[in-house]
């Protein structure tokens, strides 16, 4: 809390009219990405009560309440200095869209002035415990990672994100559905949280851990740790890391079953190869208190045609497998302009659902959808601007393979 300067001139009785005192220009603490045990330490500081912290969380992830002066149960006095001090930003939506299917995207600004542009999408569907909400949240503005069917990774990595702005695309997400609902009646819409949009969520380690700790806390959105998923390409230490630090389901972006292939698709592998990443996912699932989350982990295989969906490729993926409890998901590819890659035919996909399956996997191909808005998988790019540069070299190293295709012919 900022206290005002006193002057030698008040001190002294002296007036100097003259000279102004400069104004407070310290920033307000923004509220939405705080822990329950920051705000605890941040009301304390006030001289406040611990159990404030618990009652703000409230008002701002199951009420969607950004005014502090809406908080009845706390005193006139305390608004006003909560007014006064601090904030409760959510990222500004800059474009959203809702698609005939359902699926909903925004595009977000973080950062000050012109900021970047992040996106989030969320996916409805029906499965056996009814209304399903998937909210894919992004991580980094951009990504590192280069993962060469993927359209986020032709645009570079810029920055990570802070957690007011990871969990902020969730409260966006929740009360995009309570905007013309009464406060009291107000409910939490998304059931699931996938970490798999922009970026590589083990690379922004703190605030994304800080994130979802909020997405299970019962005084923010209380989500089973079963519905909330961290999917990585393969970042071996950070897997560790993470099974030390937070209980959510785990998702590995693999998309190849032997090293040869994965390096080329996803470059991370040549730093930690099938084994240590398989490994790794061993560990996460026996690691002690993984009577939920941790039975199993997810798989994502994108299926590109002649590349990685050929009968060879599943019967490495099941020798690949074999000791690690999972479940596959096939991801029809998502072509986007100027990828080098095509989407495997239908009868292909589910030629090799059937031979995982039989080997005794659970395999499920997922529905694309979001098509419309640019919202499927690997199409999360938007208008992020490409201040590296990559996707212009990526569109200009297309174009010149194609040329010596063409010159050959």
């Amino acid at each position: 809390m900022a206290h005002e300067a006193v002057s030698s001139s008040s001190v002294t009785g002296e007036h100097h009219n003259a000279t102004a005192q400069p104004e407070n220009t310290t920033p307000k603490a923004n509220l939405m990405g705080m822990s329950r045990a920051e705000l605890e330490v941040f009301f304390e500081g006030l001289g406040e009560k611990k159990f404030r912290a618990g009652q703000v969380m409230k008002w701002i992830h199951q009420y969607f309440v950004t005014d502090f002066a809406e908080m009845t149960n706390i005193s006139a006095k305390l608004r006003e200095k909560l007014e006064r001090i601090s904030e409760i930003k959510a990222p500004e939506v800059v474009h959203r869209n809702y698609s005939k299917d359902g699926t909903r995207k925004w595009v977000f600004r973080v950062g000050d002035g012109a900021g970047s542009l992040v996106e989030t999408v969320l996916i409805p569907a029906d499965d056996k415990t009814g209304a399903r909400k998937t909210l894919c949240i992004s991580s980094q503005v951009g990504c590192a990672l280069d993962c060469s069917f993927c359209s986020t990774g032709k645009q570079g990595f810029q920055r990570d994100l802070t957690s007011d702005e990871i969990i902020g695309q969730l409260w966006v997400a929740n009360q995009s559905y309570m905007e013309d609902v009464e406060i009291a009646e107000r409910t939490r819409s998304v059931t699931n949280v996938v970490m798999m949009g922009m970026g590589e969520p083990l690379l922004n380690f703190k605030p994304v851990v800080k994130a979802m700790s909020l997405m299970l806390d019962d005084f923010a959105y209380g989500m089973s740790k079963r519905r909330v998923t961290l999917s990585t390409s393969g970042v071996v230490p950070m897997m560790d890391k993470l099974s030390e630090e937070l209980d959510v389901a785990l998702a590995i972006s693999l998309h190849a079953p032997n090293d040869a292939l994965r390096n080329e698709l996803v470059p991370i592998n040549k730093k930690y190869p099938l084994e240590q990443l398989i490994a790794a996912a061993q560990r996460y699932i026996r690691k002690d208190g993984n009577e939920s989350a941790r039975k199993h982990v997810t798989i994502e295989y994108v299926m590109l045609d002649g590349v990685n969906d050929q009968a060879e490729h599943s019967q490495q993926l099941i020798k690949l497998l074999k000791d690690l409890p999972s479940k596959i998901n096939l991801i029809p590819f998502n072509p986007f302009p100027h990828a080098p890659y095509g989407r495997s035919s239908r009868n292909r996909i589910i030629a090799f659902q059937k031979a995982l399956s039989d080997a005794g996997f659970v395999c499920t191909i997922r529905q694309t959808r979001g098509d419309d808005i640019d919202a499927a998988c690997g199409q999360l790019v938007g208008q992020v601007a490409d201040r590296t540069r990559r996707a212009e070299q990526w569109k200009k190293k297309v174009a010149q393979q194609g040329e010596i295709i063409r010159s050959q012919g």
